[in-house]
């Protein structure tokens, strides 16, 4: 997988200095009080369960803000299945790097195989089926790029990235304009050419998108069959995405409607942590 794609590295890097920061404040009172400036360490990364590995190369250049020589040596890539026991990195540098990076760096990689992991379970429910998930903006402020890196790692597909890149037009939107017509009018005019979405609860909306011309047309928190109505009304003149309330349950039986699109927020705003541990092998 190419992490070069995730973001500028500047962002990565501003984000593991606040969090160093964050923990480590005037400096780590327990590990510099034991520990001797000299003292070297080896040490490994265990997986605890099974799922899809993302965010070491976030970890590695956590560790090596700490101590610029530090060796991380990863037994495993990006996006790789794991199995609990596997051992995932192996690495080496001064004992007081490896002790107090530990908890930040775990948090970043913690969150973003959750995130994976949760991903691919998901997108395995649709096998055998066109539909796509899709992630969501519910993402925890800051690490957007990488909870929608993490989606990516586990088979997922990234929605918009922000409000920039890509107009959803959602029901207060509706309302202010006045109507779907209206609103899609207003965009057409501020900015021609940019795809737009439109959020849909009921038939009625969903045949008001489509004459005004969206390109896709958002079935929000309807039941499978209204959602199976909607999709035979639209008959592939604008994409489709399903929803609300997307448990992994229902996944396939909304598939089943032929939507092309299913959108999932829990995917990142409720990944559980994965469980990884770091044991130390060898201190100098």
């Amino acid at each position: 997988m190419n992490t070069g794609a995730v973001a500028d590295l500047h962002l990565i890097d501003d984000l593991i200095e606040r969090a160093l920061t964050e923990d480590i404040g005037a400096g780590d009172i327990t590990t510099d009080a034991i520990i001797g400036e000299d003292r070297k360490a080896q040490a490994v990364w265990v997986a605890k369960q099974s799922g899809i590995v993302a965010g070491l190369f976030v970890a590695e250049r956590v560790f090596q803000c700490l101590d610029k020589d530090f060796k991380w040596m990863p037994n495993v890539n990006e996006g790789d299945r794991i199995a609990g026991g596997d051992v995932l990195v192996e690495m080496e540098g001064t004992c007081r790097a490896v002790l107090t990076a530990e908890r930040v760096a775990l948090n970043f990689v913690q969150r973003m195989s959750g995130i994976a992991t949760k991903t691919a379970a998901m997108v395995k429910m649709l096998e055998g089926y066109p539909a796509k998930i899709l992630d969501t903006r519910k993402t925890i402020p800051g690490f957007r790029f990488l909870d929608k890196y993490a989606v990516k790692a586990g088979g997922g597909s990234n929605h918009r990235n922000g409000l920039y890149d890509m107009v959803m037009i959602k029901e207060n939107h509706i309302r202010a304009a006045g109507s779907i017509e209206r609103a899609l009018e207003l965009v057409h005019r501020q900015a021609p050419g940019i795809k737009i979405e439109v959020e849909t609860t009921t038939l009625g909306e969903v045949e008001e998108a489509l004459q005004a011309g969206a390109d896709i047309i958002m079935l929000d928190n309807m039941s499978t069959e209204t959602m199976r109505q909607a999709v035979i009304m639209i008959n592939k003149r604008a994409k489709t995405e399903a929803s609300g309330n997307m448990t992994i349950g229902r996944l396939a039986e909304v598939a089943g409607t032929g939507v092309d699109y299913i959108s999932v927020g829990a995917l990142t705003h409720s990944a559980e942590a994965f469980d990884i541990s770091q044991q130390i092998k060898e201190i100098k």
